[in-house]
This record gives C-alpha cells, sequence and structure tokens, in this order.
C-alpha cells in the first residue's frame, strides 16, 4: 500500500474509471458533483462514451483494454491518479500492475482476495470453508463425472463457467439452465471443462438481496447498504429491474456471514455481495461478491452511501468517513429492461398503465432527463441487437442462455452467438 499522501495531492489527484456500461455510467454520475477531475476509458462504441460528463483518459492507444494497462499508464501525460476499475476485467488488470505503476496508480483493491473472489469454483470452496450458507456446487471435470453424478444434482440447475468473463468473451452468456442431466450432457459436449453445477435457489425475484459497501485499508466496513430485488428480467434468471433500499435490520441473517468471510480474507474496497432468501430453510444464501461497483451503484450514493468517494480517499491513505445511515423505502428502475419483463411475462395480470404507474417517484438507473445522449444511444443498440436476434434460428428452450448476475451480464446479448450450443 502506498504512503499515505498529502492532502493537497488529494485534492489535485483524478479519478481513472475503468469499465464500460452501465456500472461505468453511473459511477460518472456520482463523481460529477465531487469536484474530482475524472477519466474514463472503455470500449469505442459505448453508450457511455456519449454522456455529458464523459472524459477520455489522454492516450494515444486506439482502443485499450485490460491486458494494455501497463502501456496505458506507462505512456500517458498523467503521471499519476486514483485507478477505480468497475469490471471483473479491469479489476485483475489494476491488482497485477507491478509495483513501481501501482505506486503511482493507487487504487483501494485487494490483490490477494480478486481470485477468490471471482474465480467461482475457489470462491464456492472458500463458503465451504468458513461455512457460510450458501447453493450446493459442484465441479464437473469430465462427462464421466457428469454420467456419474446423481439425477436430483440436475434438477433446476446452473451450468456456471468458473469465470464468468471468459466464458461470456467465447459464447456471449454467463451460463445455462438445465433441468435434466440430458440438457447438462448436450452442453457439456459443447462446452469447455472444468465447468460448475450450481444449484438454483427457488423462489421470486424479490427473494433476492444485496449488501453493498466499503472497508477501508484498516478493516473497517465504513459503510453498508441493503436492498431487495423486486422485479427482474429475465424472470427466473436475470438482472434486477427494479429494486428498493431496506433496512440494514431486514438482512441481519446475512450480515453476519458477510463480515466473517471479508475478515477472514482481509478484504479491502468497494464490494456488492448477492444473496438469495431460502423458504425452505429461512437462510440467506450467499451467491456471490462483486469486488467493484455494480450496476445500482449510483443509487446507493443517492440514498446516501457513496463508495466510490470512499474508495478515492481510501487509496490516498485519507480517512475515510463513516456513513451510518441511509434512506429506507426508495426504489430505483431500469425502465427498459423492466418494461422488457413485463411485455414477456406469459400471464401479465397488470395493465400497461398500472405497471408504469410502479415508476412513480422512482430513481432512474443509469439515464437522466439533464443527460439524454447515453439513453438515445443505448436504446438504438438495443433495438439493433432485438433485430439481430430475430433475424437467426430461434434457440430451443431448453438450452436458452441465462444470465448470471445482474451486473457482469451483457445489456442485449447476441443471440448468434450462442446458436451453436444449443442445437
Amino acid at each position: 500500500m502506498p504512503p499515505a499522501l498529502t492532502s493537497v495531492r488529494a485534492q489535485t489527484l483524478p479519478i481513472v474509471a475503468l469499465g464500460s456500461g452501465v456500472t461505468l455510467s453511473g459511477v460518472l454520475n456520482i463523481l460529477r458533483s465531487s469536484g474530482i477531475e475524472v477519466f474514463a476509458v472503455c470500449p469505442p462504441e459505448d453508450f457511455v462514451r456519449h454522456s455529458r460528463w464523459y472524459r477520455p483518459f489522454p492516450t494515444a492507444l486506439p482502443n485499450p483494454s485490460p491486458s494494455d494497462l501497463p502501456a496505458l499508464l506507462d505512456t500517458s501525460d498523467i503521471n499519476s491518479a486514483v485507478l477505480l476499475p468497475c469490471s471483473d476485467d479491469w479489476l485483475r488488470a489494476v491488482t497485477t500492475l507491478h509495483p513501481s505503476l501501482a505506486g503511482r496508480f493507487p487504487s483501494s483493491t485487494s490483490p490477494a482476495c480478486v481470485n477468490l473472489l471471482t474465480d467461482k469454483w475457489r470462491f464456492a470452496r472458500l463458503l465451504e470453508q468458513f461455512g457460510i450458507p450458501r447453493p450446493r456446487t459442484q465441479l464437473i471435470s469430465s462427462r464421466e463425472q457428469c454420467k456419474a453424478m446423481p439425477d436430483f444434482f440436475f434438477e433446476g440447475a446452473i451450468l456456471k463457467p468458473l469465470s464468468s468473463v471468459d466464458f461470456a468473451c467465447r459464447h456471449g452468456v454467463k451460463g445455462y439452465l438445465v433441468e435434466t442431466r440430458r440438457q447438462a450432457a448436450d452442453l457439456i459436449d459443447q462446452l469447455e471443462l472444468p465447468i460448475m453445477l450450481q444449484e438454483f435457489i427457488p423462489g421470486p425475484p424479490d427473494s433476492g438481496y444485496f449488501l453493498d459497501g466499503f472497508r477501508d485499508r484498516t478493516g473497517r466496513i465504513a459503510a453498508l447498504f441493503g436492498r431487495r430485488r423486486l422485479r427482474m428480467y429475465p424472470q427466473k434468471l436475470g438482472n434486477s429491474t427494479l429494486i428498493e433500499s431496506v433496512p440494514l435490520h431486514n438482512l441481519s441473517g446475512a450480515i453476519f456471514p458477510l463480515e466473517q468471510l471479508l475478515e477472514g480474507i482481509s478484504y479491502r474496497g468497494v464490494f456488492s455481495a448477492e444473496f438469495k432468501f431460502d423458504e425452505r430453510d429461512r437462510a440467506f444464501k450467499l451467491i456471490e461478491i462483486n469486488a467493484r461497483p455494480w450496476w445500482y451503484v449510483e443509487f446507493a450514493s443517492r440514498c446516501g452511501v457513496d463508495v466510490c468517494t470512499m474508495a478515492y480517499r481510501d487509496a490516498l491513505g485519507l480517512p475515510v468517513p463513516a456513513t451510518d445511515s441511509y434512506q429506507v423505502g426508495r426504489r430505483c428502475v431500469f425502465a427498459v429492461n423492466d418494461l422488457r419483463g413485463w411485455r414477456g411475462e406469459s400471464r401479465n395480470q397488470r395493465s400497461l398503465w398500472s405497471f408504469l404507474a410502479s415508476w412513480l417517484s422512482c430513481d432512474s438507473a443509469p439515464f437522466h432527463w439533464n443527460d439524454p445522449k447515453p439513453a438515445l444511444h443505448y436504446l438504438r443498440q438495443t433495438m439493433a441487437a432485438i433485430v439481430d436476434s430475430g433475424s437467426h434460428a430461434k434457440i430451443p428452450k431448453k438450452h436458452k442462455p441465462q444470465p448470471q448476475s445482474e451486473d457482469r451480464q451483457p445489456v442485449a446479448t447476441p443471440r448468434a452467438r450462442t446458436a451453436s450450443l444449443a442445437k
């Protein structure tokens, strides 16, 4: 960890936000009023580039990727800045920087914890080691192993990769929902091994809960924010489209195991832990932890929990003021995806007007009336993806790809890339 920097330098050091899409947009929306100079690195086609708050990081590299981070920083005219990774691949790049660069470009991250949290099999074993309630998870290393597993393991299960980022780059999805051994075997014949078979915790969308927050370099949790998923798209496995802030006492059964885990691995930085409440045993099951900002990070800030500024101060060795309270009962909607979910319901019992009325008084993520261009470009990209998907053969329902995490899943999954997996 770099030594604490002077307050003069802290007031002049900029932030470089690294990522794309909804999460990066939320981070820029938070930091635009912080008084801190903010630069961003994202793909050239990203809608974030059309935001009023987007300022490109000065570089001669045409389209830098996470693997280009050392060259990106070493050749920049900016000699020092705080790095704020907003995706798993950029997080890994930041935490593996050479010390000579990490000293000039500090971050509030946990290099020793990144693989524990982003490698899903290592994470599953970590939860087992700490005795934390979790979905049953098995590692499948061979097709013979799949054939030898009990039938009930496959009933309502998810085939998940060890690395979601790498898997999505190859297949365009994060995983597959299966109901039988036959379905799983058909997919495993076409996928890379090893792969995980994880129990799907039954329950409606509103059984999903999140604990978001920040743990500083001293091991103190400076902020903890509770929210509940109310709606999602797709319905069974998808991304949150309507959420609500909830009091922490509603998640008392989830807080202690999370704090125990973060303490046990000496975690530092931003976190977003996803739980699902299992009615069968009345326990919160920990699904995953994102070690970076998430889709609804701006909503947390509006409620009173600004983890981005906390990460900035912690990276500079400055005191991090604790946040002890936040607004409860506040809601946030991702309108485009929420509407898609309403249209996709097989037995829709709500009129459109009744549905839209549920948006009244909701915050919007990640688009705003005073910055309309990102929304327009997002809509154009979404419509293009829908039209493109309609021009390809329909994927059989039993092999339909399902997103596995609200924060890592692309906004529109290109169906053409997955058609070969579902013949």
